[in-house]
């Protein structure tokens, strides 16, 4: 099931998984298996990848990288499956995600002797890379007719819990992630505030920014560990970020434009 309707899906790179997790998610539909334990695997991906980062096992890291990509949409293709949507699993896959960049980010640091103050530049820079992405694919999944809404363009209260999960829960979540992404937010959102009340993206143009989805972001990490080149992985995520203004300047000046002739 897409998060978008027929007509406004786009090509993203950043989610080359999705067949796979379809395959995946299908298969477990009538099994007991939660969204929630599947986000649970994912992270325990990530941790591996992080151990083989540390141990020298770029390759090997890289693998676990990409598997852990693609199960990230597993859970998300689960719920929409059994019908189990749920902000428990929303927020828990957020947490993890950002857990899990900084932890690559740091192993990455370390083993090839970037300064500290590099490699938090390096996290900021891949955060707000991706927060830029999520920005638009929301607010384009929102003014999509059939488009999944789970996700919310502001995330300023917590949400009503759904039936099948505890509002406490969902509430502590909603706190933890907010005091983990709330500050890229808000840098994006000063940077774009009309984007929410803009006409409709093209495709062409989300998947441009699908460049800086996670899934491809975790995909350039996996290619320069396998070629050995994991010292270069903290410099170009923080050189990455320079065409996060060239994005939000082709919606302001030109797509704006387009939408008003």
């Amino acid at each position: 099931m897409s998060k978008l309707s027929l007509e406004e899906k786009f090509i993203d790179v950043s989610d080359y998984g999705r067949p796979i997790a379809v395959h995946l998610a299908s298969r477990l539909q009538h099994t007991s298996a939660t969204p929630v334990q599947v986000t649970l695997v994912f992270g325990l991906c990530g941790l591996t990848a992080v151990g083989c980062i540390l141990n020298g096992y770029y390759a090997t890291a890289g693998v676990f990288l990409i598997i852990k990509s693609i199960i990230d949409a597993v859970d998300g293709e689960l719920a929409r499956l059994k019908r189990t949507p749920s902000y428990t699993g929303r927020y828990l896959d957020s947490i993890f995600d950002y857990i899990l960049n900084f932890l690559v980010l740091l192993a990455v640091g370390y083993v090839a002797d970037n300064r500290f103050a590099a490699t938090l530049l390096a996290f900021a820079c891949l955060q707000l890379q991706g927060t830029l992405y999520n920005y638009y694919y929301v607010i384009l999944r929102h003014n999509s007719e059939g488009g999944d809404k789970t996700s919310n363009i502001f995330e300023t209260l917590p949400p009503v819990a759904f039936s099948q999960e505890n509002q406490r829960t969902v509430n502590i979540l909603f706190r933890i992630y907010r005091a983990f992404y709330s500050i890229y937010d808000r840098i994006i959102y000063a940077l774009e505030p009309q984007a929410p009340e803009a006409g409709p993206l093209p495709k062409w143009f989300m998947t441009l920014l699908s460049f800086y989805g996670l899934g491809f972001q975790l995909l350039i990490i996996s290619i320069m560990l396998a070629a050995g080149i994991i010292n270069l992985i903290i410099p170009f995520f923080i050189f990455y970020s320079i065409f996060i203004i060239l994005f939000i300047a082709i919606r302001k000046y030109f797509l704006s434009a387009q939408n008003r002739s």
